[in-house]
């Protein structure tokens, strides 16, 4: 699950339903256990059967039996490459031993492990583990090193189950367990061919890279449920990967690999049923890999070849600002789209409805990208439409704004319904099939690309949300599971003890491991190549590691129109970069973090500046105030923010925090803060000492303060204000905060419907909460604000604060607040893009052109003034980057009144409001001023005011 702030916590995914695609069994090879049948490794050092004797350990003296017994279940060593294995225990002199069984018939007793088939004792090297397996597993930088016989078969061993164990001097076996193989398996079997399913105009070839699997057969299918197979197909191996080739006309037609391996899970030889990783079309549910050619005339759109030269222009990505949207939300509640069509992605080809002309009037503003929430074959949706459940929204309609009853029939459902947000990922490179209009065969692939070309067509670039950080489902057995019943225990990151990390929710993938790494840039490539997406955003990238990263956009980069059909330099990359759980603080290598990606012009999420508009964070006191939500201002929301003093300082400090986040959060942004000192921006600091400034870039930076994480901007703002003021007052204040984002340096990011005062009725985690709680309405006559008390799940602790709020009718803002709010955003989005001063696109251009003058120890509490400054007349040194205008100043006023702030830099100015605004429906806005004598600038309360100095040289 995506969490939009730096110290996430898991949020449980919704529970699927099990089913079976074929019966997940244990092989059992062999009737005797003496006699395997594949040829034992050759060994030039005898299998020793008796330990020597030593004299003192660092593990357990006495192991008690049936904790030995259990001790397999674990796997606490690292295979890390063909000679060494890595283990944190040690007795002097002590006796090592690594066992293998084809069969899955290890156990372990105080007398040593019965049922193997080779027995290989291990030398204890001395000295720490070579640097580069330091650099892959910096985790076990203080383990012991044990070092394997020269001769060893390692690739033969790899496929049985193994277990190291250590004995004492008198022969009694103390500790024993399973082996971590990901360091052996990317030395031996790294590889860099073909993958999937490969299609030429005589044959189809089938790769699947499974260097531990003993047996792999393909199941092919003509239809995409029940029957049986028409042809079971065996797969041949060569250094790990296994091949097949059949005859053209399996094009169409549908596969399942059956793969026979040891499962570290189960210790047993398992049979595992699972699709491709490298599908790229599936049956409805996954259920079967569709053999689809994605070069196929049939399954490109009219004038697809040609859209890379029909994109919309971006000069640079300083000029990006980004729309987050989620397929179904878009459409599922829009009357101007026919029902079948709704909550999928033929609704954006549809150019008159409610939805699209909205899009276009955003298009035409300025937003130049959309961020669609994950579109890939996710968990926890139904692809089948008609086995959804629906509630009875009449009904629901007429209860009380404030009832429980609401959340009640939508929870009772909700894994039943056709929703959720899809960060529950089962296999990366195909299309969701719910969104489809029908998800067997193809049309999932022609639907998607219909869509991306509908909204370049309308001058929008498409990002597609990926969620490479985890897996929904592991195992030999969960129908979801798809990569660890190929390569078990390889792509999931493990701890300590063999067992699987779960810090980004559930299931975490190891980007650190080659093949995992080489997954998702072939993922990425494919989206990009295939299907034409313009951007990608990364969950939770954080616990991806920057060479992956790095890796990816060097990969994306390199797409050319010529070669590719891309202009990969185009392609834009931008996630959270929140540093915990195993990866923090480089745990697990260097990882793609925040402080990691400066200056590799990859974005990430600046949640510095969200929660200084705001208030608090995510996981604090949800009335805690902010900059824009009444700070020290607008006192009496109940919550006890400490002295009057104490409050002011607080926004002092919130309101440096905003300003190094308008200055692109720049780690070397040089402006003078709230006590009068110049500072660096990585020399203010958050609440936890954190630098908060830390790109080196403009475009490392994406600002934000709403996305589909936590509440909406209005819900927010509902619930940090006092209860006394008006819904006007909430709406500006709402205005406030998209304007400080809209107008600062970096790349600016927007949640849907922050511009139509979107409400989820207070529901801070809307993930699985249905169409009812996350309606949209595009056509402005209501925001869905008071539709019940949102879940209980995440919310029942704050029902007590939402309650009220959503029982008081004046909370609700009139239809006049939504088209007042929605031309207010318009306007700024055209403000930024009427002068290249606000989309600055370097560091040094930052720091030479942008200032700000309310600062120091007399500011006045509440006010950000910020100055752009252009190349004219009487300023040496600077370039002239705009026509129109030679300097730009704009004020943001959180003050609950009217405000006057006079600067010296100002006098003798030519300062004029914005022609945006002159003209604007907001009557407020207009009554600002400036007096060129005393550089003094008036806003009006809650307001944010542009002005502007046309050239006259």
């Amino acid at each position: 699950m995506s969490l939009l702030h730096r110290y996430p916590v898991p949020i449980p995914l919704s529970p699927t339903r099990h089913h079976k695609r074929l019966p997940c069994q244990r092989l059992h090879l062999f009737t005797t256990k003496s006699r395997p049948s594949f040829a034992l490794p050759s060994l030039s050092t005898p299998l020793f059967r008796h330990p020597f004797r030593c004299s003192s350990m660092s593990v357990q003296e006495d192991t008690p039996t049936s904790q030995l017994q259990d001790s397999l279940l674990q796997s606490r060593a690292y295979w890390v490459n063909k000679s060494l294995i890595a283990w944190n225990v040690d007795i002097e002199d002590g006796s090592y031993f690594l066992y293998a069984s084809k069969c899955a018939s290890l156990a372990v007793t105080v007398d040593g492990i019965q049922g193997y088939d080779v027995k290989i004792k291990l030398k204890r090297a001395g000295g720490p583990l070579p640097a580069n397996v330091l650099e892959k597993f910096p985790h076990i930088q203080d383990y012991g090193a044990f070092e394997l016989p020269s001769a060893l078969d390692a690739k033969t061993l790899l496929k049985c189950q193994l277990a190291i164990a250590i004995f004492r001097p008198d022969g009694r076996c103390c500790d024993a367990t399973g082996l971590q193989l990901p360091g052996v398996l990317d030395e031996l079997f790294a590889y860099a061919g073909p993958l999937g399913a490969v299609f030429s105009e005589e044959a189809i070839s089938l790769y699947l890279w499974a260097p531990t699997a003993q047996i792999v057969r393909a199941f092919l299918y003509r239809e995409p449920l029940g029957g049986d197979p028409f042809e079971i197909v065996p797969l041949e191996e060569v250094e790990g990967v296994w091949t097949a080739k059949g005859p053209k006309d399996w094009e169409g037609c549908y596969y399942v690999y059956e793969v026979c391996v040891y499962h570290w899970t189960t210790l047993q030889v398992e049979k595992c049923y699972a699709n491709d990783p490298y599908s790229r079309g599936l049956s409805s549910d996954g259920w079967r890999t569709l053999l689809v050619n994605l070069n196929s005339e049939a399954l490109k759109p009219e004038e697809w070849d040609k859209l890379a030269d029909e994109k919309p222009h971006i000069k640079s990505f300083a000029d990006i600002s980004i729309y987050e949207l989620h397929i179904r939300d878009f459409s599922a509640n829009d009357g101007t789209v026919p029902p079948d069509v709704r909550g999928g992605y033929e609704a954006f080809t549809l150019q008159e409805s409610a939805g699209v002309q909205h899009l276009k009037k955003l298009s035409d503003a300025g937003i130049t990208h959309v961020h669609l929430l994950p579109t890939y074959q996710f968990a926890g949706v139904d692809d089948e439409k008609e086995k959804w459940k629906f509630v009875d929204v009449k009904k629901l309609e007429i209860l009380p704004p404030d009832s429980d009853e609401q959340q009640f029939q939508i929870t009772a459902i909700q894994n039943e319904d056709g929703y959720n947000w899809g960060y529950n990922p089962v296999l990366w490179g195909v299309p969701k099939g719910s969104y489809a209009s029908n998800p067997n065969g193809p049309s999932r692939t022609l639907q998607f690309r219909k869509m991306v070309q509908a909204l370049n067509k309308i001058g929008l670039r498409v990002v597609m949300d990926v969620v490479y950080n985890h897996l929904h489902a592991s195992g030999p057995f969960d129908e979801n599971s798809v990569l660890d019943k190929i390569v078990p225990g390889y792509y999931l990151r493990r701890n300590a003890d063999g067992f699987i990390e779960h810090s980004t929710c559930i299931n975490n993938t190891a980007s650190e491991h080659f093949m995992v790494e080489r997954l998702i840039v072939d993922d990425l490539l494919c989206w990009a190549v295939d299907y034409k997406v313009d951007g990608f955003r990364f969950d939770l990238m954080g616990h991806i590691m920057k060479r992956t990263m790095l890796k990816a956009k060097a990969a994306l980069h390199g797409l050319s129109k010529e070669r590719d059909g891309v202009d990969g330099s185009c392609v834009y990359i931008y996630g959270e970069g929140w540093d915990f759980g195993e990866v923090a603080k480089n745990g697990r290598g260097i990882n793609a973090c925040q402080f990691n990606l400066c200056g590799t012009g990859i974005g990430s999420f600046n949640d510095r500046v969200r929660d200084a508009i705001l208030g608090g964070s995510p996981f604090g006191h949800p009335l805690q105030q902010g900059f824009a939500t009444g700070l020290y201002l607008q006192q009496g929301n109940g919550h006890d923010h400490g002295t009057q003093a104490k409050e002011k300082l607080m926004l002092a400090l919130s309101k440096d925090h905003i300003q190094v986040g308008m200055a692109a959060n720049l780690r070397d942004y040089v402006f003078t803060n709230h006590e009068g000192n110049e500072v660096k921006g990585s020399e203010v600091l958050t609440y936890d000492g954190s630098p908060v400034g830390y790109a080196l870039c403009p475009t490392e930076t994406v600002n934000y303060v709403s996305a589909h994480d936590n509440e909406t901007l209005f819900d927010i703002v509902s619930l940090k204000t006092p209860m006394s003021i008006s819904v006007d007052e909430r709406c500006r204040m709402n205005h406030l905060a998209t304007s400080t984002i809209a107008l600062s340096q970096g790349v600016p990011f927007f949640h849907c419907g922050d511009e139509l005062l979107r409400s989820k009725s207070l529901d801070r985690d809307s993930y699985n909460s249905g169409d009812w709680f996350n309606r949209l309405d595009f056509t402005y006559n209501d925001n869905n604000w008071g539709v019940g008390l949102p879940p209980k799940e995440k919310n029942e602790k704050n029902w007590p604060l939402i309650k009220p709020r959503l029982a008081d009718p004046s909370f609700k803002p009139q239809r006049s607040n939504i088209l007042a709010a929605v031309d207010n955003f318009l306007n700024l989005l055209r403000i930024r893009y009427s002068s290249p001063l606000f989309r600055l696109k370097t560091a040094n251009a930052i720091q030479e052109r942008v200032r700000f003058l309310n600062t120091g120890p007399s500011q006045i509490p509440g006010v950000i003034a910020m100055s752009m400054e252009d190349g004219h007349e009487g300023v040496p040194g600077l370039t002239q980057l705009d026509p129109i205008y030679s300097y730009i100043a704009l004020v943001i006023n959180s003050c609950p009144s009217e405000v006057s702030f006079a600067s010296p830099a100002l006098r003798a100015k030519a300062l004029q409001l914005h022609p945006v605004q002159v003209m604007s429906t907001d009557e407020v806005v207009k009554t600002s001023s400036f007096e060129a004598s005393s550089g003094c600038l008036t806003i009006p309360a809650r307001t944010t005011s542009v002005f502007v100095e046309p050239r006259n040289d």
